[in-house]
Formats: structure tokens, sequence, C-alpha cells
């Protein structure tokens, strides 16, 4: 039996040192993720569907950290483009220990606005890359010790949300996939965690929150107030990092207080 039975208390935020995959991450929640990986050291990759933005990003990265770093253009729902993006990747970090799926779209539609075709666009960008990522990055995340994978659920899963049905589906599957992920990973020592924000101010939070009238979300808030992408940011350094060396298969709801109010 494999215990840990020293007393080492020292911080470990920014171990291991191995670089990370962050989808979505030239803005809002990935964005902030990038950054407070890096401030600990950690090597990230920048990859977003606006390529312009990826690269900006990865540039003020690199010049606010001086960590490694990459920025590239794809779209996520295209698995065709993982094999080279991974190597693109793997060259310009130097190790692949991480992966932080943050990238996502959101329907407003309701159920009247489901068809086919945005289905599967939802579901092949919100959950399958999970699980095709994680395939594909098994030999790196195996090669190194320490190696975590981060998954962004919400707190859609739990409540459930009419405006948003396929969101809602794909965030409930990622809660699931986790879980099964876990199972098959642990004996490879391999991490893996969902965290479900509640309303955090991000530039896809913002129209809403500018034109719904003042206190709609912060009234059922127990904290009342939004979250800030910082916050989002910091608890995924913490999950990808060996300060959770004994957290897998967990959803970290940090929502404020939204899913447990009873407040309306």
């Amino acid at each position: 039996m494999n215990l840990k039975t020293d007393m080492n208390l020292q911080p470990a935020l920014g171990a291991p040192s191995t670089g990370i995959i962050i989808t979505g991450g030239a803005s809002g929640l990935g964005r902030a993720s990038a950054h407070a990986l890096a401030l600990v050291g950690r090597p990230v990759a920048i990859w977003d569907i606006n390529e312009s933005r990826a690269l900006a990003v990865a540039e003020e990265i690199r010049n606010q950290y001086g960590v490694a770093t990459i920025g590239l253009g794809l779209d996520i729902g295209d698995p065709t483009g993982y094999p080279a993006a991974i190597e693109k990747s793997r060259q310009a970090l130097g190790t692949l220990g991480g992966l932080a799926h943050a990238a996502g779209i959101v329907d407003t539609g309701s159920l009247a606005g489901v068809t086919p075709e945005n289905w599967d666009r939802g579901i092949n960008i919100l959950l399958r890359p999970l699980a095709l990522l994680v395939q594909a990055l098994h030999p790196d995340l195996k090669a190194n010790p320490g190696s975590a994978i981060l998954a962004f659920a919400s707190i859609n899963a739990t409540l459930g949300n009419g405006i948003n049905p396929i969101y809602t589906a794909a965030k409930g599957g990622v809660l699931s996939l986790v879980r099964s992920l876990a199972d098959y990973l642990g004996n490879d020592g391999i991490r893996v965690n969902s965290i479900s924000p509640g309303v955090i101010l991000t530039p896809m939070v913002q129209p809403s929150f500018d034109t719904l009238p003042k206190g709609t979300y912060e009234k059922r808030i127990q904290l009342g107030r939004l979250g800030a992408p910082e916050e989002i940011g910091r608890v995924v350094r913490f999950l990808l990092s060996d300060e959770a060396s004994y957290i897998t298969a967990a959803e970290i709801v940090v929502d404020g207080g939204n899913i447990s109010s009873q407040r309306g």
C-alpha cells in the first residue's frame, strides 16, 4: 500500500512544474486560470477559436510571468486539429502534465430553439473534447507524476435551466464523465476533477448583467455579489497542483452560495 506518511506541509501550488493546456484560454475563466497558473510558474498553452486573441494572451502571460507559453487558434469542436495542437504545445512547453477544459458556448433558445445542429455543436464543444483530449494526452499525463485534469461544469448541471438546455445537459455530462475518467485514470496516478462556477462576471455574462434589473443575480447569492474570474482561477490552480494531491472525481462548487440559497 502506497501511503503518504510524511508531514510535508510546504506550499505546492506551483508543483508539478509541467505544462498545462487550457482550452478557451483567451478570455473569461480560461484566461484567469492561465494567469493564476503562470503566476506560480506553470507553463501554459492557450487554445482558443480566436487565434489573434490566443496569441495576445500568450504574449501577455510570457511578458508578465516569464514562463513558457504558446497561443494556438483552433476550433475545439473539430478533433482533427488536436494532434497538431498537442504536438506544438508539447514542443513549446517541454512537458504536458495538465489540462483545463474551459472552452464553451451557451444556447439561449430554450427547448423551442433546440435543433440537431446546435445540439451537436454544443455537446461537441462542451463535453466531447474532454474525452477525446484526455484520450490523446493520456501518454503524456501518465509519464509525468502529479498530472491532473480540470473540467469546467456549472451550477446549471445541478439547478437546471430552461433557457439553455444544451448547455445544462452538457455540463451534467461533464460531472458524470469526470467520475468515469477518475476511475479509469486513478491507477495511473492521474487526477481529474470538475469545477462548477456560479454567476461570474465574465464577457459572456456582462451583457445580461447590464440589461437585467439591478440585483437580479445577486438576490439569490448568499454572498450578495457576482464572482470574479480570478476567484475561479485560484481554484483551478489549486486543483491542478500537488496541493490537491488526494482530490479526484470531485465537483468543487464555487458559486458564492447560490445552489444552497433559499432566497428568491
